[in-house]
């Protein structure tokens, strides 16, 4: 899996592997709790961005494509995870489940476009904490939040609610902190949306009901991207609801096409 796919809690035996994308400025430790919660249910990967971390002084990703292209080439390409066995080589790939939060989301969506596309489309696909892509992004000041100053980006920061205070307030971590949230918002921000036919994997939306930056209605909007089924769990929170409601969200994913494909035989 190279540099870009952590395993945390490792489940080979589950019937399908969950593909985890961070939030903008995040890192694979972001989801290390969801990862514990949903072992054993689902394999749970997630995704390692450049430029963070044990890989800090790469270059940040620059285009939403870069990383959909780097991902789907690191997935194992096998169920079983050890090669040299004779059924490894006969196996067909382990169903793929994708869950993406804020501009996790966005590659997500993008990654489940290119496995459909390619003849292998997801089991389903999980949105968090992002409006639907083909709704126009809102902009929250008066120019974009990567040209923002550090002051005004770390405000931004301390409204979603997603970095502590201290950490936010330490001279010493913030240039640590912000290069990575204002590349991401860069890429975000750049990211062109292309219309295109919609998914037929389920669609599982999910969203705080006191996001300062994403509207319910337009979370609900993501059932347009597909023709498959469509569900929406609205969860007392702001944008990063998720870490209040971890035991509520594995039971999603368990009660989804992923969660019920159960072990592989």
């Amino acid at each position: 899996m190279g540099d870009w796919i952590r395993s945390f809690h490792p489940a080979p035996a589950a019937g399908t592997r969950l593909l985890c994308f961070p939030h903008a400025g995040g890192s694979a430790s972001a989801y290390f709790a969801l990862s514990a919660a949903v072992s054993g249910t689902v394999d749970p990967m997630v995704v390692q961005y450049p430029g963070r971390q044990e890989r800090y002084g790469e270059p940040f990703a620059e285009r939403t494509d870069e990383i959909v292209d780097a991902v789907l080439a690191a997935l194992p390409g096998r169920s079983d995870s050890t090669p040299t066995a004779p059924a490894a080589r006969t196996s067909p790939p382990a169903p793929i489940a994708l869950f993406g939060h804020s501009m996790g989301a966005v590659l997500a969506f993008e990654t489940a476009r290119r496995m459909t596309a390619a003849g292998r489309p997801p089991v389903a696909l999980f949105v968090s904490g992002r409006e639907a892509p083909s709704l126009p992004w809102r902009p929250v000041a008066d120019r974009p939040v990567h040209e923002m100053s550090d002051p005004e980006l770390v405000d931004e920061m301390r409204k979603l609610s997603g970095t502590t205070n201290e950490l936010l307030s330490s001279p010493e971590l913030l240039p640590l902190i912000l290069p990575p949230v204002r590349a991401d918002y860069r890429l975000l921000e750049t990211h062109v949306h292309r219309t295109g036919p919609p998914l037929g994997c389920p669609v599982v939306a999910l969203t705080g009901d006191a996001d300062p930056r994403v509207e319910v209605e337009g979370v609900r909007a993501w059932e347009s991207e597909t023709s498959g089924d469509f569900s929406c769990h609205v969860l007392a929170g702001g944008h990063f609801f998720l870490d209040s409601h971890l035991s509520y969200v594995a039971k999603v994913i368990a009660a989804s096409p992923a969660g019920r494909s159960g072990a592989t035989p």
